[in-house]
């Protein structure tokens, strides 16, 4: 997916599932950035933000391992009906997909961002199968679908019914809890929603980083590209005849030009006219 930030880096990642989390700004936040923003000052969470009709909540936990927490509810008081959970690892433009595809779901009267449209559990990862991913067959009620790297899949538990399960899982990275991303999605998600992360996923724009911010677990892995500075436009005509009319002096008024003829000498002064009788 085409990345709309202003490129901060030295360097392209790819594939921009493992890129990590940065450490040069969040713009995970941008789709809802008009959204109403608290910041809070005690607990966990350190920044809530909540459509406008309170109905879907989106924590930032910026110090413990899931600093994405996004929940929606049926109305402002009530229960969640579906959450999801992202970890510190994660690639906040990925995370910035998801809400794009959550925010655009929210309406003040409507509820899409509450349904699901199938009921199908391949839907939630169509981008992944599309894509060429490898499905495994069911194990222990659990699908895992994988990339061909070994490095990225999902999990899909087939068999839970219970409303708050964490049914489906997006990761992607070593097995290691401290550098694998993973997304947690409870059982009434949306799949539209879920499948607008798997979509990024395996998006072909790489991500933009600073090397020296990397985690090496991940730097190793990837595919490290010199982000190069944009060349100089070439000059139209046009930018020359501009340029090259600035540099010329300003001509003069025509007030200022002497209008003598060369047959009419100019007014002498006075002090001229004494020494001329004297000669």
């Amino acid at each position: 997916m085409t990345d709309p930030t202003p490129i901060e880096g030295d360097v392209y990642v790819f594939p921009r599932y493992l890129a990590g989390l940065g450490a040069s700004g969040d713009p995970s936040f941008e789709p809802v950035s008009n959204w109403p923003h608290q910041h809070l000052d005690d607990g966990a969470c350190q920044l809530l933000i909540t459509s406008p009709d309170h109905r879907i909540k989106i924590g930032w936990f910026g110090d413990d391992f899931d600093i994405w927490r996004i929940s929606a509810a049926e109305d402002a008081v009530s229960a969640p009906r579906w959450t999801a959970s992202i970890s510190n690892t994660m690639p906040p433009e990925i995370v910035r997909d998801f809400l794009q595809a959550l925010a655009s779901a929210w309406e003040e009267d409507g509820d899409s961002f509450l349904e699901n449209h199938s009921s199908y559990w391949s839907d939630a990862v169509r981008p992944l199968l599309d894509a060429g991913w490898e499905q495994q067959p069911p194990q222990h009620g659990t699908v895992e679908t994988t990339g061909l790297d070994g490095l990225v899949g999902a999990s899909i538990d087939i068999v839970s019914t219970g409303s708050d399960a964490e049914v489906v899982t997006l990761w992607a990275g070593p097995e290691h809890r401290s550098v694998r991303a993973q997304a947690n999605f409870t059982a009434r998600t949306p799949k539209h929603l879920i499948a607008a992360m798997a979509a990024s996923f395996v998006g072909p724009d790489p991500i933009a980083r600073y090397q020296a911010e990397l985690r090496p677990h991940l730097a190793q892995l990837v595919q490290l590209t010199p982000i190069k500075p944009p060349k100089p436009a070439v000059p139209t005509p046009l930018d020359v005849q501009q340029t090259a009319a600035r540099r010329r002096p300003p001509a003069l008024g025509t007030r200022s030009v002497p209008r003598w003829s060369t047959t009419t000498l100019p007014p002498a002064t006075p002090g001229a006219a004494l020494s001329a009788r004297r000669r």
